[in-house]
């Protein structure tokens, strides 16, 4: 078998282990795109369930179940711009409360987003207050009813719980709440005995079950918190099923994140505090913390101020309670990972053109014009290299041939070819090497970010971070069968494969005949490769590569020699 044989093969080796490697790979380390929320059927398009979200939390049953459980105890509803809910009087806990702004999918009934409920009910979650006994203090005990000065917390109307115990202490909690998703929580207790005690205020987030997002190299699911001045993305539920685990810290906050949702109970940050994650029976999950306990001395009273948050990670709302309130990495609740100085102004610019021009498809091609622009100039010096590298193709076959038993020898008589006639082999590299930063940045906004979920394009693209869902191999949905994942490649992928076989075919061909089959099947190798991902990256590849193809054809009238035949 020749060398070119051989180099061929392995290059098909390659290529099959990466096109059916790659789905195992990327759900590793990966995770390519949301659920599809619409299925195409019988030519239409159809929305989907969530498979994500409770199976039974729209039935009639549950609700009658939920009902049952949510009339057992006295309550204070909670109604603001963006939470319906309430308080449970029983343990002073926040226990049911819904996000009015997003549904669960994108049906017009669909119900919204559920994020808390009491315990007693599937995918309980819960959020409680109060004060643990210190050298036989005893303070309200878990189970008390508390009595509330109003009926509903709004955010103009705050509401305070009151109790107290056999010894002569009172306590309260104020609870006050804005117009997104921030409460805040005014812990008071008073002596009224005739001896001084010791109060520790606490606070903690429970919740049955583990994410239904996936935990991966790329996002952080599940447990999170920030303490002593770092975001901790490492703990996970694995790890406290076998230990709690446990910090010591002036302020930060915990609790648990889903890929948009999060809820952090949050001490004074100028406290010091003892806080864990633990695992309980019926796989549960607690964070919670303990300020450090404090002398309380006979006719004085303590107050402590701590917050509460439950609801969707929007970025420029964590950002904002990070600074108004002074939490401690408050916005690294989504969990941008090492290339958030990219990441960041990516999302900025692309919320900004999303609000200029009301649609998220269209705010990304305007996004991809931006960055193709910005490149522009080093577009035309990548193109002038390629110019001057096929002028010196024969010197460099003569090289070749002369130096191919020696390779030391070689690569030395090239550089110094490369130094005479002034030319560098890795300046056509750069603009690859620049996208890569900004296309990862793109990926990681379109998995994490919340403004993205359910963005429509255009057609029957109706969720910019989920797969594309109409596929020919089922005549676009007009046959009654749903292919298998693996081969539904889409139609936005296919013109994502022959807008790169367009790019390729205008690239400076190279005068090797491997490496020109190689770029001959790459495009349909990436075509497989990129079908799980989200569309709206298949739209800034798409895009970008067509203004690639039109940058190509306005320069090779400036750079004629990419498109003659090298001299012999």
């Amino acid at each position: 078998m020749t060398s070119d044989n051989k180099n061929f093969v392995l290059f098909a080796v390659i290529a099959a282990l990466i096109l059916f490697g790659w789905p195992y790979l990327a759900n590793t380390f990966f995770p390519t795109a949301n659920p599809p929320v619409t299925k195409i059927e019988g030519g239409k398009t159809q929305p989907l369930p969530n498979p994500k979200a409770d199976p039974t939390a729209d039935s009639p049953a549950a609700i009658r179940d939920r009902a049952v459980v949510l009339a057992e105890s006295p309550r204070v509803r909670i109604e603001t711009p963006t939470l319906k809910g309430s308080i449970n009087l029983k343990g002073a806990r926040i226990d049911d409360l819904i996000l009015t702004r997003y549904a669960e999918t994108i049906a017009q009934d669909s119900p919204p987003i559920r994020l808390l409920s009491p315990a007693g009910t599937t995918d309980a979650y819960f959020a409680g207050f109060g004060w643990r006994g210190v050298d036989g203090f005893a303070p309200p005990a878990a189970d008390a009813v508390w009595q509330a000065s109003g009926e509903v917390l709004a955010p103009s109307s705050p509401v305070t719980l009151t109790a107290a115990n056999t010894t002569g202490q009172r306590f309260a909690i104020e609870l006050s709440v804005d117009e997104n998703y921030m409460f805040t929580v005014r812990q008071t207790a008073a002596n009224g005995g005739g001896a001084p005690v010791s109060v520790a205020p606490y606070s903690f987030v429970n919740r049955t079950g583990v994410s239904k997002d996936p935990d991966a190299w790329t996002m952080h699911t599940g447990p999170m918190s920030a303490h002593n001045g770092v975001a901790d993305y490492d703990v996970n539920f694995k790890d406290i099923d076998k230990a709690p685990a446990t910090f010591t810290s002036k302020g930060g906050w915990y609790g648990f994140t889903d890929k948009y949702w999060l809820t952090a109970t949050i001490p004074d940050q100028g406290a010091d505090v003892t806080a864990q994650f633990r695992s309980g029976t019926n796989q549960s999950y607690q964070a919670d913390y303990t300020v450090t306990a404090k002398p309380l001395a006979p006719g004085s009273a303590i107050t402590t101020t701590a917050r509460f948050f439950a609801g969707a990670k929007e970025v420029n709302l964590l950002d904002n309670y990070e600074d108004r309130y002074g939490i401690t990495h408050f916005g690294k609740a989504i969990d941008w990972g090492w290339f958030e100085a990219i990441e960041k102004p990516i999302f900025k610019y692309l919320d900004w053109l999303f609000r200029m021009v009301g649609n998220f498809g269209l705010a990304i091609i305007l996004l991809t014009f931006t960055v193709r622009l910005l490149m522009f100039p080093i577009a035309q010096k990548q193109f002038a290299s390629f110019a001057q590298m096929r002028a010196i193709q024969p010197k460099l076959k003569v090289l070749q041939e002369r130096y191919k038993d020696d390779k030391p020898k070689l690569q030395q008589e090239m550089m110094a070819l490369y130094k005479t006639e002034k030319v560098n082999p890795l300046a056509g590299c750069l603009p690859t090497l620049l996208q890569i930063p900004i296309f990862y940045a793109l990926y990681k906004v379109l998995m994490l970010t919340i403004e993205m979920r359910h963005q429509p394009f255009v057609l029957w693209i109706k969720d910019l971070s989920a797969p594309d869902p109409m596929t020919p191999i089922n005549l676009f949905g007009l046959l009654p069968f749903t292919p298998p994942a693996f081969i539904a490649i889409g139609v936005i992928p296919i013109l994502l494969g022959v807008s790169m076989w367009a790019q390729f075919r205008l690239n400076p061909q190279p005068m090797d005949e491997i490496q020109k089959q190689v770029f001959a099947f790459m495009p349909w190798v990436l075509m497989f490769v990129m079908a799980p991902f989200a569309v709206g990256l298949q739209v800034y590849w798409i895009t970008s590569n067509l203004l690639t193809i039109a940058q190509q054809q306005w320069l090779y009238s400036r750079h004629p020699a990419l498109k003659t035949p090298p001299p012999k």
